[in-house]
């Protein structure tokens, strides 16, 4: 599963112009102290990803090339413009924040000060890029800035078949040196990447969890894996891939919740592809969302449909 065969299966990409943002959207999200916090989040338009990792589909909205100087704080100010008051900024860009060869570093200074109103800042990066341009772009931040690391799966033989050229020992490394550096971390954690059936796919999404807790992470991301990158299109004709369901979301999420070492918070977007039962569905995003933001055991639900993976 290397590069040129993931890149082989891919479509077209779709257009951008490197001084827009690719989408900005307002969500709510609890902090460590229980209260629900006001975010803006901005898709930065921005270079693919060196890393090609099988599971992505960030390319289809990226550039062939470094954005130019300038662009992306003209991105961050575009967004925020059109964005509700908050005190909680993500900035996803595709890939690392810290890849020099992504985030232009004569932009640092500019991103810092349009994030000046903000308490937290949180970007993505791989532990590759987690050293000196992460502790020189949190020094200009007046809030707190929070790295997010793709940690995916702790299951030995699926990690490096994901061709994301990380190991666990490298996620552990990154994380004790940030938090060595006063910067807090988040995880994020597949739920049911390739070569994994369902019950496999509950247990080591489980499992990944306890390992980012252990490394000292304060929140951790469940993130359903969805097909239409084409790698995983292709993977799903051999029956090496199959969509997890909303029911093992709920499961992964409640006992997540019952660690009480940290926040943990399902990924809610396109929810509605993960199930099968268009009676139970509405209750349990709401269900979902009620737990993200209060952190707080909710009553499993019943349905006629017959599939539940909750325990109680």
């Amino acid at each position: 599963m290397d590069g040129p065969w993931i890149r082989s299966l891919r479509g077209a990409k779709s257009p951008v112009d490197p001084h827009r943002p690719n989408g900005w959207f307002n969500e709510q999200e609890p902090d460590t102290e229980g209260a629900v916090k006001e975010v803006s989040a901005i898709l930065l338009t921005n270079r693919e990803c060196s890393f090609n990792c099988l599971m992505c589909d960030l390319w289809k909205h990226t550039t062939a090339e470094k954005v130019p100087a300038g662009a992306i704080p003209a991105q961050i100010e575009y967004a925020l413009d059109r964005l509700k008051p908050a005190s909680y900024l993500k900035l996803f860009n595709s890939g690392s924040f810290f890849d020099p060869g992504a985030i232009p570093l004569e932009d640092y200074p500019g991103i810092a000060s349009l994030s000046s109103g903000f308490d937290t800042v949180l970007v993505e990066s791989h532990t590759r890029f987690t050293g000196k341009n992460c502790l020189e772009f949190s020094k200009m931040l007046k809030g707190q800035l929070q790295v997010a690391i793709g940690l995916e799966t702790v299951h030995p033989k699926v990690l490096p078949l994901l061709n994301k050229g990380m190991t666990l020992e490298g996620f552990k490394r990154s994380v004790d040196f940030l938090r060595s550096n006063m910067i807090s971390t988040r995880a994020f954690i597949l739920l049911r990447p390739p070569f994994l059936n369902e019950a496999e796919a509950v247990e080591w999404a489980c499992r990944s969890i306890d390992f980012a807790f252990s490394c000292g992470v304060e929140v951790c991301s469940v993130i359903p894996v969805r097909s239409g990158n084409g790698a995983l299109d292709r993977l799903a004709l051999e029956g090496y891939f199959g969509e997890p369901s909303i029911y093992s979301l709920e499961q992964v999420l409640d006992y997540g919740l019952g660690l009480k070492k940290g926040l943990v918070l399902a990924d809610l977007w396109d929810l509605e592809r993960f199930s099968t039962c268009e009676h139970c569905f509405g209750s349990r995003k709401e269900r979902l969302t009620q737990v993200n933001l209060t952190q707080k055991p909710v009553k499993p639900l019943s349905c006629n449909c017959g599939v539940s993976l909750i325990k109680n």
